[in-house]
């Protein structure tokens, strides 16, 4: 009997734990981020990097929303992708993302490296191009090797960390 409720207690933990994760990391609009082609799990590792899944969060640049868009971006990959540019709606989370998403898909077709695409989406791809050209950033123009600005770097880390915490729960 009490080896039936050791393990009945560890069963009872592993599922608190697994629940706390999941809590931790939400899928929200799970609909809107299939239907982008993209990886679930890095899309929910951008937008819990940027926002942590605030909808009304805003950066001291004025980046906006889940995936903290500035408008000036979600205004030129609307252009470019024919989609409707609403910015009272960047707080929205279901447009948010679409537009995240978008823009994602858009780097990824420019920087095919998946660390190379995020640094492009946290410092710029005008700044990731510059560093692909550099040889003490990139050897194959390709690939960064070196990411100057600490915060990118840090930020592609975490971004690579929540994938994989996404991969295993989800």
């Amino acid at each position: 009997m009490k080896k039936l409720c050791a393990l009945l207690i560890c069963i009872a933990a592993a599922l608190a734990g697994v629940l706390g994760v999941r809590l931790a990391f939400p899928r929200p609009h799970w609909q809107q981020v299939k239907n982008s082609g993209l990886d679930p799990a890095l899309v929910y590792a951008v937008a819990r990097a940027e926002s942590g899944f605030d909808a009304r969060a805003q950066s001291r640049a004025g980046a906006c929303g889940l995936m903290q868009l500035l408008p000036e971006t979600a205004e030129y990959i609307c252009a470019r992708t024919g989609t409707e540019y609403d910015e009272e709606k960047l707080f929205d989370g279901a447009y948010n993302l679409r537009l995240g998403c978008l823009y994602l898909t858009y780097l990824f077709a420019r920087f095919p490296v998946t660390e190379t695409a995020l640094a492009a989406y946290n410092a710029g791809e005008g700044v990731v191009s510059d560093w692909l050209k550099d040889p003490t950033c990139s050897s194959d123009g390709a690939k960064l090797s070196r990411i100057p600005y600490p915060e990118t770097a840090r930020y592609v880390k975490k971004v690579i960390k929540f994938r994989k915490i996404y991969e295993f729960f989800y």
